[in-house]
């Protein structure tokens, strides 16, 4: 049985010291929604509690579907970064990039540089460069291939919104259908929800069409994303039958704010193609935010 675990939406705070040449973008109106608003409810022991719980767990691989940062600063990449090295190797861990990963131009690939190791592919170079495009990457672990996608570009002030283009779409495909041919069972790893209606216009993913035509035509297993803070299970059309959607709330999430609290998804994942089990066990922080606990358990 392999076991994957899920987090998303780490905002690793707080947020440091910035220039005023970094403030004198988009970056003034997420530092200030940050002071007025994020600081008081993602919190960093949280996201502690959940690493110690997944730690004891000891699940095969870790996926982490976005917005590992605020506002992209340079530091913030830094101190994610550290904190990546903290977390486990990169052949445990897998990333895929939020909006506020590519929150300013520029970032999307100051971000890609820094957390590389975590997205490379199979066939990915050994180091980075900027003529590379890093998505769709495909990873394979045991019977399970991890397929990360993008869709974080960098937006104008007060909107949050992703795409999926054409490109990485028919890449997407074939990385899907040489995947089942391998008789893997497959993960597609994507920050914005890729369904209509998850989330407000100015958040939304533009291309969810175009993803939904990419698992009906690739396969899929299970599809896996972040950015509403929201625990949500939804479907997609599949060549077999729907494939769940399944988005968590941000990792550092406390009580006491709108969002639900900071929790992390468990899948176990068992079986054979065309025989696929695939249970998900759902974990979060307790009432005392003194610890995490198991509230749901689903079986697809």
């Amino acid at each position: 049985m392999f076991k994957l675990a899920h987090i998303s939406d780490i905002h690793l705070g707080p947020l440091p010291d910035l220039s005023f040449r970094e403030l004198a973008s988009k970056r003034i109106t997420g530092f200030v929604n940050w002071h007025r608003n994020r600081r008081n409810h993602l919190v960093g022991n949280t996201l502690n509690l959940l690493m110690d719980e997944i730690e004891r767990i000891d699940p095969d691989h870790l996926a982490i579907t976005g917005d590992l940062v605020n506002l992209a600063s340079s530091r913030e990449i830094e101190v994610v970064t550290e904190w990546l090295r903290e977390a486990g190797e990169p052949e445990n861990i897998s990333i895929v990039p939020g909006n506020h990963d590519a929150y300013v131009p520029g970032a999307y690939e100051k971000t890609t540089k820094a957390w590389y190791p975590y997205m490379r592919g199979e066939r990915g170079p050994a180091d980075w460069n900027e003529d590379f495009h890093c998505y769709p990457y495909l990873r394979v672990r045991g019977p399970v291939a991890l397929i990360g996608c993008s869709t974080a570009v960098a937006t104008p002030p007060f909107a949050a919104s992703g795409y999926f283009g054409s490109r990485q779409a028919r890449e997407t495909v074939n990385l899907l259908r040489a995947a089942g041919e391998a008789g893997l069972f497959r993960v597609v790893m994507i920050h914005h929800p890729p369904i209509r209606g998850a989330t407000s216009l100015h958040k939304r993913m533009l291309g969810i069409r175009r993803f939904a035509a990419t698992i009906a035509a690739g396969g899929a297993e299970l599809v896996l994303h972040g950015h509403t803070h929201l625990n949500t299970v939804y479907s997609l059309k599949g060549q077999v039958k729907p494939v769940p959607v399944v988005g968590i709330a941000s990792a550092s999430q406390g009580r006491g704010g709108k969002k639900p609290p900071a929790g992390f998804n468990l899948f176990s994942i068992s079986g054979s193609p065309g025989h696929w089990n695939l249970i998900r066990e759902r974990f979060e922080l307790t009432m005392d935010s003194r610890s995490v606990t198991l509230v749901e358990t689903t079986r697809f």
